[in-house]
């Protein structure tokens, strides 16, 4: 069994991958920790989640547990994230991230670092969202330069970051496909007396509302008509089951910097 720690454990997000690692066939919940001054810290994450206990206890910080698991499922924040990066570093230990809002210059840090153990990053460890992703290339490349391309999404009020970070690798995509580049097309505000749309604009728009779990909707709008390519969340579970998915196939893979597409056998797609 590969035994695993969470990241952020009485999170939102750190209690639904409990459940989907408690799902998996090869995936043991060996650890689990949280930040300093979290009030749960002592307590049997078993009997927080489920009410029976499980004999692991939640700890102050990774440095707690880091040797108690194969693989971190990190769910957390950018800045918690990156500092978790550098001890996995230390210590060899896989890791899974699914935290958003990471900077460019923290995927560089990330990516030089990975050198020293296996990592699955990615904007979004949904499986459908990755197959997503693939489309959204795909069809961007054959509609070409006739069709605007606008990106909407959608999440609960309480997110951090906008956009998110699948809209932006949404964006990044559908850019590869019509050969731009997104840092010089990307549009993410619209206001007052702007002028006419630019041809090669790829607009990225974002809404915060209540508990809205994501919802991404990518336009092609030509002449007389659009396509829209669209996903939505219906709960946490799918990005949780991602997640469990990464954590089985990324301990005993060399190190390096791997994607979703690498779990799911998706480069080639």
């Amino acid at each position: 069994m590969i035994k695993v720690i969470i990241a952020g454990a009485t999170g939102r997000m750190g209690r639904r991958v409990a459940h989907m690692v408690g799902e998996h066939p090869r995936l043991e919940y060996a650890a689990a920790f949280e930040a300093a001054g979290n009030a749960n810290i002592g307590r049997d994450v078993g009997e927080l989640l489920t009410g029976t206990g499980s004999g692991v206890v939640i700890r102050e910080g990774l440095e707690a547990v880091i040797d108690q698991g194969d693989v971190i499922i990190d769910f957390t924040f950018h800045k918690a994230t990156m500092e978790f990066v550098r001890l996995a570093a230390r210590h060899g230990r896989a890791m899974v991230i699914g935290t958003t809002g990471l900077s460019p210059e923290n995927l560089a840090e990330l990516k030089e670092l990975s050198r020293n153990f296996p990592c699955v990053q990615s904007p979004n460890m949904s499986i459908c969202v990755n197959v997503l992703f693939k489309l959204v290339k795909k069809t961007a490349a054959i509609l070409g330069d006739d069709y605007d391309i606008e990106i909407i999404e959608a999440h609960h009020n309480r997110k951090k970051d906008a956009p998110s970070g699948t809209a932006l690798k949404l964006g990044e995509m559908a850019a590869a496909g019509v050969n731009r580049n997104l840092k010089d097309v990307a549009v993410f505000e619209r206001n007052g007396i702007i002028g006419e749309r630019k041809p090669h604009e790829i607009g990225i728009q974002s809404i915060r509302a209540a508990d809205i779990v994501g919802e991404h909707t990518i336009f092609y709008a030509g002449p007389g008509e659009r396509l829209e390519l669209s996903h939505r969340a219906h709960s946490r579970d799918h990005f949780a089951k991602g997640a469990a998915t990464a954590a089985a196939w990324v301990v005993g893979q060399e190190c390096g910097l791997y994607s979703m597409f690498d779990v799911l056998g998706l480069q080639d797609f």
